[in-house]
């Protein structure tokens, strides 16, 4: 019974989640936010106020209904696991240090992978494409999922970190570095172009992720990767730049391009707004009703 006891407690690790991440967070929010200003790589077309506004209110909104419906971190299945030696890497004798790199690889590739089913099956597109539906890229961009998306999100890595024995060090740094390389590669930042080559080596650029946020259907079924680029390369999803530029070309959807789409409410509702045009999941007119 004790036992027991102490497995459900190491699983339901909420409060005491070893991972810093509000610090980690509200630092990088400001400094991307500071180096964008100071360095934007394109002209806003919508106000910053209303867009943040929204873009954190579903952060919020997001963040508080998947603790209450699902109270489990990720670090929390991870050091159960590594107790109950469940999952591949507390079944296989691996090197701590092995273990660690290759758990976080192979998460990378899965985040990857959910990226590319969240395009590709229609009723998963309808929670995604929230994030889509943003007109002006920035640093809260890369914060903007539907509340819903988020929660799937959160049960399909509890299960990749569960079926794997990932140790729980190698997830808090998964999850630190998702968090940071969302930020970074939504961000308005401008980057050198020899700066912005180099590390697309090794990391997902803005000007790398932002072809992904263009208008242009094929462009916006490409570059899914988030910290890593290589998977995009490796399976063929990658685009160099966009048709139209980086500073010319259009953001967002076609569909859903009333300013009034930035407000919570209607970040909330757009999943379950009936696309006009229902042969294109990327077509249409529609807007948000008044």
């Amino acid at each position: 019974m004790r036992a027991h006891t102490a497995a459900i407690r190491d699983l339901m690790i909420i409060a005491d989640d070893p991972l810093p991440r509000p610090f980690i967070f509200g630092i990088l929010l400001i400094l991307f936010a500071v180096c964008e200003t100071l360095l934007p790589r394109r002209t806003r077309t919508l106000e910053r106020a209303g867009r943040w506004i929204g873009n954190l209110g579903i952060l919020v909104t997001g963040s508080i209904l998947a603790r209450a419906i699902l109270p489990i971190a990720p670090v929390g299945v991870a050091v159960w696991a590594q107790r109950q030696d469940i999952g591949l890497f507390n079944i296989v004798d691996t090197p701590p240090f092995l273990a660690g790199v290759l758990a976080f690889l192979i998460l990378d590739l899965w985040i990857y992978g959910q990226h590319r089913l969240f395009h590709s099956v229609p009723l998963l597109w309808r929670l995604h494409r929230m994030h889509h539906t943003d007109m002006d890229l920035d640093v809260t961009s890369g914060l903007r999922f539907h509340p819903l998306e988020l929660l799937l999100s959160l049960i399909l890595k509890i299960i990749a970190v569960y079926a794997l024995g990932a140790p729980p060090i190698a997830v808090i740094i998964f999850e630190i570095v998702l968090n940071a390389t969302s930020m970074f590669n939504h961000s308005n930042l401008a980057l050198p172009l020899k700066l912005d080559t180099a590390l697309r080596l090794i990391l997902v650029t803005p000007d790398m992720h932002r072809v992904h946020h263009s208008v242009r259907p094929l462009e916006t079924d490409s570059n899914f990767g988030f910290n890593i680029p290589w998977w995009d390369r490796l399976f063929g999803t990658y685009i160099d730049e966009p048709g139209d530029g980086q500073t010319a070309m259009t953001l967002g959807l076609p569909t859903f391009r009333d300013e009034r789409a930035v407000r919570l409410k209607y970040l909330l509702i757009q999943p379950f707004v009936q696309d006009s045009d229902a042969t294109n999941k990327k077509g249409g007119e529609e807007t948000p009703p008044p």
